[in-house]
């Protein structure tokens, strides 16, 4: 991705040209949490909870207390939208940012989350195209269907029958079914 040189030597990523945009001469050396917000765009009690969390590392106070971040701030909670962007958990970035912090490589394990995600994708698309069949047979069914037959004032002949068992199959299971008493004594 390309970078935007700021003064005095900051480089940060164009995502951070919020739309209240970047002032000429302006850095990012000791912004407090408001303008950060304003540059990410990332609401302040979003950036709270990443520091509770350990997301974004506890910042650096200035003497009357108020939190004071820099541009590596920035640059964090850049790279957390990007791979929330990518279907990855608070707790996979926060993995991911620590194996960093120690040095290491990441590239194996992102691959990894990321086949995982691909693979969780894949079984709910096929999951909603099975719901949509369903659907689409239900349609047609009700489109065939008689308003004036449907006098069960608890159902709906459309959806009746939808999940495979006939209403008389499943009442006579729950007739059958030992009650249990909701009295323990």
């Amino acid at each position: 991705m390309d970078t935007v040189n700021h003064p005095p030597v900051w480089k940060v990523k164009p995502f951070l040209q919020h739309s209240a945009g970047w002032k000429v001469g302006a850095t990012l050396a000791g912004m407090r949490i408001g303008e950060l917000a304003a540059h990410t765009g990332v609401p302040t009690k979003t950036i709270r909870f990443y520091e509770d969390i350990g997301v974004l590392p506890e910042p650096e106070r200035a003497a009357n207390g108020y939190r004071m971040y820099g541009p590596d701030d920035a640059d964090r909670l850049g790279f957390v939208r990007d791979a929330q962007a990518t279907g990855l958990s608070l707790d996979e970035i926060a993995m991911i940012l620590r194996l960093r912090g120690l040095g290491e490589s990441t590239c194996e394990h992102v691959l990894d989350l990321l086949e995982h995600h691909l693979a969780d994708l894949d079984a709910l698309i096929d999951t909603l195209q099975a719901t949509r069949t369903e659907l689409v047979a239900m349609t047609e069914r009700a489109r065939s269907l008689d308003p004036a037959e449907c006098t069960d004032p608890n159902r709906c002949q459309t959806i009746e029958g939808a999940s495979g068992r006939k209403r008389t199959d499943l009442t006579a299971e729950l007739h059958a079914a030992p009650r249990r008493s909701r009295h323990r004594h």
